[in-house]
């Protein structure tokens, strides 16, 4: 591989928004350069490498992360409480505990039918398995071949990306998830969630008071 191309890939993962793959960039090198351009997908791998191998010698904040089968920017692990702190994009986004709970069943159990599903959590969910659809965090993958063909979930893209995974290999172990469930850092981030999640139901209950008490017009 032509050492030029090094920066073009750098070039190429740092000005994409999305997780890009390998064969995208091997795609935009050859729409530019020509199809006879000699670029394979383990060359690309092996550039990356070799990025976050200088980043991590200069002593940079950022590293190429290999998310959803792809490649994305992103601050390094030592910084991520300080940009966490400031972006505001996970807390517009942020699923209820609820959502957390079917999402967890479906990502480990998947494909999985709505009884199943409900079966594991004694409620209905179809309020929850709808919003799941909306934020494209789940998809219906077909029907189960069992008494009314019900419709079968999976996890998406979006959500390998929404929780930093690149494949679902990447899921934590059952084990691994109790080891997270006490650590500080996670019971401090979940105390906030909490918090936020009351203060937010108590400014809904007084704008609703609020309303109520208003004179009919």
């Amino acid at each position: 591989m032509d050492n030029a191309y090094i920066s073009v890939i750098e070039a190429l993962i740092f000005s994409s928004d999305d997780s890009l793959s390998a064969a995208e960039i091997i795609s935009a090198i050859k729409s530019i350069d020509g199809e006879d351009v000699e670029l394979t997908k383990d060359e690309v791998e092996s550039t990356v490498d070799l990025l976050n191998q200088k980043y991590n010698d200069s002593g940079n904040s950022f590293r190429i992360l290999r998310i959803a089968n792809g490649y994305l920017y992103a601050t390094s692990e030592a910084f991520s409480k300080y940009v966490g702190y400031l972006s505001s994009e996970r807390t517009k986004r942020r699923l209820s505990q609820a959502a957390l709970e079917t999402l967890s069943i479906i990502a480990y159990k998947q494909p999985i039918t709505k009884p199943e599903l409900e079966s594991i959590r004694g409620v209905n969910s179809d309020y929850i398995l709808t919003t799941l659809l909306e934020k494209n965090l789940i998809t219906i993958k077909g029907r189960a071949e069992t008494v009314g063909r019900p419709l079968l979930y999976c996890t998406t893209d979006e959500f390998l990306k929404y929780f930093g995974l690149n494949n679902l290999s990447d899921l934590p172990k059952p084990r691994e998830i109790d080891e997270i469930m006490l650590d500080e850092d996670f019971i401090e981030q979940k105390r906030k969630i909490m918090m936020t999640d009351l203060e937010e139901k108590l400014e809904e209950s007084i704008g609703g008071a609020t309303d109520d008490s208003s004179p009919d017009q």
